[in-house]
């Protein structure tokens, strides 16, 4: 078996003190993932994670526009395409019909 170092924040005491047997084949069967275990634990892992969402998401689409167009908003840097998303609501509001 192959000797693990101790890490230098444990003491020799504690890492003597550990009886971790190897895991046998059986055990290795009967194992099951957390989350058919302790499905609470992991949800709220799950829920924890990552920006919280937002109450209202975009939608991805794919749009073919002129290249100066696109070129235009680009070339104000970082943004452009919000700001190309508030130009286009501009118009709606404009055109009401639409």
């Amino acid at each position: 078996m192959k000797t693990k170092r101790k890490p230098d924040h444990i003491s020799q005491e504690d890492w003597e003190a550990v009886d971790s047997p190897e895991l046998t084949d059986e055990m290795l069967r009967r194992m099951r993932p957390a989350s058919e275990t302790v499905m609470e634990i992991v949800a709220e892992y799950r829920r924890s994670r990552g920006r919280p969402p937002k109450p209202v998401t975009k939608v991805p689409t794919t749009l073919r526009l002129d290249a100066d167009i696109v070129e235009s908003f680009r070339r104000t840097g970082r943004g452009w395409q919000t700001r190309m998303n508030e130009a286009l609501r501009e118009w709606l509001l404009k055109h009401p019909t639409a």
